[in-house]
């Protein structure tokens, strides 16, 4: 079988995934998704910071077609394939980035497939994007770079920073579903940063205070003793505030330890 037949079906089936994506979603669809994306776009934007670091696409980051530094010989899209490309966001208004990055993640995908041995030994750039699509849609950006990740915005920050950013511990579904939920969400830990991951949840003004797999590995239930209202007063609790990529590692710690590690995406 030809290298050419082997590509097309990689990006065919990254095509296939970005065209059952639901680029306008409902509203609360995908506020229900806000905290896992959240957290999607961070490891995104932390690999990016990686891959420009490694292919010198430092001037273009964060939303970039990699290839174009990998290898600027390698083929541009055809006429034909950036009209589909840019057909998979229907009537969805074109937000540049956004579709700098479906081209570039159908190109990698071909590029993979044909000369892995060209790619640095890093992860996977784009998955954490097409798991950001998947789950609820596009992004914008407005012309000072902040996001709006739809029910939440972020900076994008730099690359150095976003490089040395804690990574998220698995792409895998369960641990994306565990950690949204509705309300303002604050984490907190034991003093030594070991589980159970432990999070205030206010929802309209009424505080739920909850630990992950307390009991059985699985799930949240009620925390069984008061977490602070601000992470000013942890100490006061005898807890530590936790970014929200260390409470994720506690998450999927447990859900390792309570049936065995789940399949990593």
């Amino acid at each position: 079988m030809s290298d050419r037949g082997v590509s097309d079906r990689a990006a065919v089936r990254v095509l296939e995934r970005l065209r059952a994506v639901e680029w306008d979603g409902e509203w609360d669809d995908v506020l229900a998704r806000v905290m896992s994306r959240r957290l999607l776009m961070r490891e995104y934007l932390r690999r990016a910071g990686l891959w420009a670091q490694a292919c010198s696409a430092g001037a273009a980051w964060p939303f970039f077609d990699v290839v174009e530094y990998v290898d600027p010989a390698f083929p541009p899209p055809t006429d034909e394939d950036a009209a589909r490309i840019r057909g998979l966001l229907g009537r969805t208004i074109v937000i540049s980035p956004v579709l700098r990055t479906l081209t570039g993640a159908v190109r990698l995908a071909e590029f993979r497939a044909r000369r892995p041995d060209a790619l640095p030994d890093l992860p996977d750039l784009y998955e954490p994007l097409l798991l950001f699509y998947e789950r609820g849609g596009a992004f914008l950006q407005d012309h000072a770079g902040s996001l709006d990740l739809t029910g939440v915005q972020m900076r994008p920050g730099a690359p150095a920073g976003r490089a040395a950013d804690i990574p998220l511990s698995s792409l895998d579904p369960a641990l994306l579903d565990a950690v949204d939920a509705e309300g303002r969400i604050t984490y907190y830990g034991a003093a030594e940063r070991q589980g159970p991951a432990l999070r205030r949840r206010v929802v309209r003004g009424v505080p739920y205070d909850e630990a992950f797999g307390r009991e059985d590995g699985t799930g949240w239930e009620p925390a069984g003793r008061p977490l602070p209202a601000s992470p000013e007063k942890a100490a006061e609790f005898g807890v530590v505030w936790l970014d929200e990529m260390e409470a994720a590692a506690l998450i999927w710690a447990a859900m390792a330890g309570s049936c065995g590690t789940p399949p990593a995406r």
